[in-house]
């Protein structure tokens, strides 16, 4: 009998050298990444700068060179972006009406409380 427990205890020693090794192999592999991320989150870091760096030249020449008046082209740009908002709230407005079409479809008619029996939310109840 004694022979098992010595069986017994050389096999769970070699288990718990086998799991420190895989940990260790574990903890190795996974300070290579940090270590590949930390230089990923640095290259990273450079392009933001160069980026920023371009778009401060760009904000300084623009400044420089922006013209003094709006010109026809401005106006007619501008009017164009007027009609696309004014369209913008149509199909809004038409997409609100056609879900509460499919609510009503779907879940019944909605009823309405009168006027004085309806709350304000506040922003933290929503």
């Amino acid at each position: 009998m004694p022979k098992k427990r010595v069986i017994k205890k050389i096999a769970s020693k070699k288990t718990k050298v086998g799991i420190e090794d895989k940990i260790l192999q574990n903890l190795v592999s996974l300070q290579k990444v940090h270590t590949n991320l930390a230089e990923k989150f640095e290259n990273l870091s450079e392009q933001i700068s160069n980026l920023l760096a371009l778009f401060e030249s760009a904000a300084r020449t623009f400044a420089k060179q922006a013209p003094a008046g709006i010109t026809e082209k401005d106006k007619e740009f501008l009017e164009k972006i007027d009609k696309l908002l004014d369209q913008n709230k149509t199909i809004a407005r038409g997409l609100t009406l056609m879900e509460q079409k499919m609510r009503e479809k779907i879940y019944g008619p909605i009823i309405r409380k009168p006027e004085g029996l309806q709350r304000e939310r506040s922003p933290a109840e929503f």
